[in-house]
């Protein structure tokens, strides 16, 4: 854990008190479990956003276990921060492949938005064509089935036999 001894040194992770610990847990199991659900309910109507909370479901799951298990949250650079922790601290390649992935996902639509002002017209026509339409409800389908979906059941079976491991419970 030689990595996350510097972020905290650096302040970029810290570690959490027993006073914030459960508002940690419960805020980030409430929040990936709304992003989750939010992210199925929009795959057809709103795909682009369904991709959006289906990465944030991830990502605040990770941030779920770095808290849980490890007493750890992250203060800076937190999309980043969470997928270097999350690296160091499992060493799970598919899992972190899978973490990248919703992130890039995530990315590739915050690049559109922040382009979005200078480019109106294209973006607007680009994702307003029932063509685009279904691209991205294929897209949004295949992402939560085959990158979300197991991820958050990956991490929750994680969480589950490190607190079995410790004596808790889940």
């Amino acid at each position: 854990m030689v990595k996350i001894e510097v972020l905290l040194r650096k302040g970029i992770v810290g570690r959490i008190g027993e006073t914030e610990l459960e508002r940690y847990i419960s805020f980030f199991r409430e929040s990936c479990e709304d992003n989750a659900r939010h992210a199925e309910a929009n795959m057809a109507s709103y795909p682009r956003w369904s991709i959006i909370s289906g990465y944030y479901a991830m990502h605040d799951i990770s941030k779920l276990a770095i808290a849980k298990i490890f007493r750890l949250k992250i203060q800076k650079n937190v999309h980043e921060t969470t997928i270097e922790v999350i690296s160091e601290l499992l060493k799970d390649s598919e899992m972190i492949r899978m973490l990248q992935d919703g992130f890039e996902a995530f990315q590739s639509l915050a690049q559109e938005l922040s382009g979005a002002k200078k480019e109106r017209v294209k973006v607007q026509y680009y994702t307003g064509t029932p063509f685009m339409k279904e691209r991205y409800q294929d897209a949004a389908k295949s992402f939560l089935q085959d990158t979300v979906l197991p991820f958050l059941d990956k991490m929750k079976k994680l969480m589950s036999e490190t607190s079995k491991g410790e004596g808790g419970e889940e």
